[in-house]
């Protein structure tokens, strides 16, 4: 079995492939004729596998994502092919939640741009200097209450903050078919749940932790933008098309909102000037998922996928 790694991992991160005779080649090329026999492909957020890719790997039977997102495949002409794709949704979600509220908390109070004013001498010490916002009895709208939605809620709850959410439908605690350990009930019987306009109109904190799909596309545009209060802020980790940016941008620059805490793009991975320039905005380069232990983790869950499919187990697989 050919197994394709096209993403840059470390070559140790998959000893337990070799431990099963599953020997990875790698290249990071694009598609040749060296791909002909390829069977397994491993691919990334960055790394497109639409149908001119397919065309070349006439043999392929397994798409293997390193990540939950998987917007960067095409799914539908994979399973007419009879193609096989997974993704790694588990070890995504704490890390996520993390930079989420670790965004929440930059944003509101200002951290990376006193940072950047005091390595500037810009910076005055004072008592009515500096000021941010609080977020203890804020009211934070969650829109896509998932797993990582819930991490996030859970978080925001211990910093004393009201939870809105809005999500495809409401969580109900009653449903045989989900399961939920304890804490996420609690999470779940404090979160309300409100319709999309009552959550940007309310919400002090509104943040993004739904899929991406061309039916959310440009969810939050100027309509949405200007229904959030004047105080409140924007965080996105989920997707960069859920947001027109360019409306964002014009949003930030007419303080029609606050702030907003971005941890993805529209054009990804280009930035857009305009959102440099601007002070009410915090800017990472997607590293919702970015610790050591969370790439582990899902290089882990990628492998499990790839040796389920390799014993014939698909039931043990996360298939899309």
């Amino acid at each position: 079995m050919k197994i394709i790694i096209d993403t840059m991992l470390p070559r140790e991160w998959f000893e337990r492939l070799e431990r099963h005779e599953l020997v990875p080649d790698t290249c990071l090329a694009e598609a040749n004729g060296d791909w002909q026999d390829a069977e397994v492909l491993t691919t990334n957020f960055y790394k497109p596998v639409r149908k001119e890719l397919l065309d070349k790997l006439p043999n392929l039977k397994l798409v293997a994502q390193f990540g939950v997102g998987y917007d960067n495949i095409d799914v539908e002409e994979c399973h007419r092919r009879g193609i096989l794709v997974t993704n790694t949704p588990q070890p995504v979600i704490e890390p996520t939640a993390e930079l989420c509220m670790a965004l929440i908390m930059g944003i509101a109070r200002r951290t990376a741009e006193l940072d950047r004013g005091i390595r500037e001498n810009a910076v005055q010490f004072g008592l009515l200097r500096n000021l941010g916002h609080s977020l203890y009895g804020k009211t934070l709208g969650i829109i896509g209450m998932g797993n990582i939605g819930r991490s996030v809620a859970r978080r925001a709850i211990a910093c004393g903050m009201k939870i809105v959410y809005h999500n495809r439908h409401r969580l109900d605690l009653q449903l045989d078919n989900l399961q939920f350990d304890n804490l996420e009930k609690e999470v779940i019987r404090q979160a309300e749940y409100v319709d999309m306009e009552t959550l940007l109109r309310t919400a002090d904190y509104v943040s993004l932790n739904l899929p991406y799909t061309k039916a959310v596309h440009h969810l939050i545009g100027e309509r949405e933008l200007k229904m959030m209060k004047p105080e409140a802020f924007l965080i996105n980790t989920a997707r960069g098309a859920h947001v027109d940016e360019k409306m964002l941008v014009k949003a930030l620059r007419e303080k029609w909102i606050a702030g907003a805490a971005l941890d993805v793009y529209e054009h990804e991975p280009e930035i857009s000037e305009e959102l440099k320039d601007l002070d009410n905005v915090l800017l990472v380069p997607h590293i919702g998922t970015g610790t050591w232990e969370g790439r582990k983790a899902m290089c882990d869950a990628m492998t499990d996928n790839i040796i389920a499919y390799a014993n014939n187990e698909t039931d043990k697989m996360t298939t899309v």
